[in-house]
């Protein structure tokens, strides 16, 4: 039987006369023109550049295969009218193209842009896609002509960003520019492929395309990109530095200018016997045993996540958050009853009852923790239950008392901090942004967990250095108290320390790593 869809049509196939005529098509072809009218006047479309594309929302037709919409190529997109866009199967077949326009009008055609809108619909279910050639989207590109990537962090705006906040760093890849749009299509693919968390990619000397899962997502977060890349110019302009926590003075590593009253390209230290050793462009630092005592985490963060795990879930138990986390942890512990992992305990399913659900939820997060496992689907319920203890002043992070001097003169340095860590990125925020020294997250430029893989494995750290832009891995200066972290991070490239610290544990003879009892000796 044929699916119906809006206005009550039979739509077996979207490509029937009767649904290209629908209310929802309709509807669509007149928004996009509006927006379009919009874009023009914020600067994004002008001297007929720029696109726009969107699907056809239908609820009752999968999002793969609903109809897509897309502006003609060479046209004045302020003076478009709704039949001047093109109608396109899911599979790109055009099903509907506007009609030749007299003298002197181009002939219609579709726009060049079409290979890589369909890109962003098929690598990220996107339901529209904006292509700027906002001036602030050129330039921002031009401010280093070798830059891979724009990176920018502690800005508000970046809170509207799909899956940022104000304390992440954002990443946007930069792709070379090429004669004709189409020919971007396999670079473009590959930085989405590369940055899946991305929902923008900027082309150098030319624009940016943006993604969102509905019109107004793509919308906002457009109107977001377009905000920090002018803030990011305007503060490159007064000689501020975007890419760090407290967007201060570019450090004499980017202006050639000196530090300490001696002039160099790049931070460097003089090492006892007078000789010149450049510092690490970034260092990549270890939680648990690193920068805090392995004593917090065992003793407090986990009991307290064990103690409340059942009020949290019964609390929250509705909400999009925890509904996320539930199916996750459902994910998990089905893989581990498969693989017959002990304490795993089947979950029933919803319709058993919100208390059978819950139960089941709490012994199989009791058996995590007190196996210590480092997987996603418990760190991220963890941190959670932790952030409500860190509002109800339940809880305070711990670092070590020479973490707070060393992150402030790297920083001053123009070392750039991060944490990779088991826990989530959000319990990571949550130590650093209330410790026992005050909020320490104005030091750190960002945080990865392990969603960028197992913090025993190389490709973990091959990724992290990607992520960071370095020119070499042995840029990175990678602290941990693990030995396996350390062999890893090293096959990777990156310099490594051993951290020892009270409490942790033994290290195996003769591991060959420079140890440290204090951040005040790196």
């Amino acid at each position: 039987m044929a699916a119906v869809g809006l206005n009550g049509l039979k739509v077996g196939t979207t490509s029937s006369q009767a649904y290209l005529e629908s209310k929802a098509v309709k509807e669509t072809r007149a928004l996009m023109a509006e927006l379009c009218r919009h874009f023009y006047t914020l600067g994004w479309v002008t001297g007929t550049g720029g696109s726009i594309t969107m699907k056809v929302h239908d609820d009752s037709i999968p999002k793969p295969q609903q109809l897509i919409l897309m502006s003609p190529s060479g046209v004045q997109k302020e003076r478009m009218e709704p039949e001047d866009m093109y109608v396109l199967s899911h599979s790109g077949s055009v099903l509907s193209a506007p009609s030749p326009k007299p003298w002197p009008h181009k002939p219609p055609k579709c726009t060049d842009c079409d290979p890589l809108f369909r890109k962003a619909y098929e690598m990220r279910d996107a339901a529209a896609v904006f292509h700027s050639h906002g001036i602030e989207s050129c330039l921002v590109t031009m401010i280093n002509p070798l830059s891979k990537e724009f990176r920018i962090t502690h800005m508000e705006m970046i809170k509207g960003i799909k899956g940022h906040g104000y304390y992440d760093e954002l990443v946007v890849p930069i792709i070379e520019n090429t004669a004709y749009e189409y020919q971007l299509t396999e670079s473009f693919a590959k930085a989405i492929e590369e940055y899946p968390k991305a929902t923008a990619v900027l082309v150098r000397n030319h624009g940016v395309f943006v993604w969102g899962d509905s019109w107004i997502g793509a919308k906002t977060q457009s109107e977001c990109y377009h905000y920090l890349f002018d803030a990011a110019l305007k503060l490159h302009q007064m000689g501020l530095d975007w890419s760090t926590p407290n967007h201060g003075p570019i450090q004499s590593a980017r202006r050639g200018s000196s530090i300490g009253g001696e002039s160099n390209v790049s931070v460097k230290a003089r090492k006892s016997n007078g000789e010149i050793d450049p510092f690490p462009r970034c260092i990549v630092l270890d939680i648990e045993g690193t920068t805090t005592p392995i004593s917090f985490v065992s003793e407090v963060l986990f009991p307290y996540a064990r103690d409340n795990v059942g009020r949290h879930l019964s609390l929250t138990y509705d909400t999009p958050e925890t509904k996320a986390d539930i199916k996750l942890l459902r994910s998990q512990v089905q893989s581990d009853l498969e693989q017959g992992i002990a304490g795993s305990v089947p979950i029933p399913p919803d319709d058993a009852g919100k208390e059978e659900v819950i139960a089941a939820l709490v012994a199989n997060v009791n058996a995590m923790i007190k196996a210590d496992r480092k997987i996603t689907a418990l760190k991220e319920l963890q941190g959670h239950i932790w952030r409500t203890g860190y509002e109800n002043n339940e809880l305070e992070g711990i670092v070590y008392d020479d973490v707070p001097e060393a992150l402030e003169k790297w920083h001053a340095l123009g070392i750039k901090v991060y944490i990779y860590s088991s826990g989530s990125r959000l319990a990571q925020r949550l130590i650093f942004g209330k410790t026992n020294h005050g909020d320490l997250r104005k030091y750190i430029s960002g945080f990865f967990d392990t969603t960028v893989g197992n913090k025993r494995e190389t490709r973990s750290y091959v990724e992290i250095s990607e992520s960071l832009g370095v020119d070499k891995p042995s840029d990175i200066l990678f602290v941990t108290d693990v030995c396996q972290e350390a062999t890893a991070a090293k096959a990777a490239g990156l310099e490594v320390i051993i951290s020892i610290r009270p409490g942790n544990g033994p290290l195996p003879d003769n591991h060959g790593f420079k140890t440290i009892k204090s951040f005040s000796e790196i």
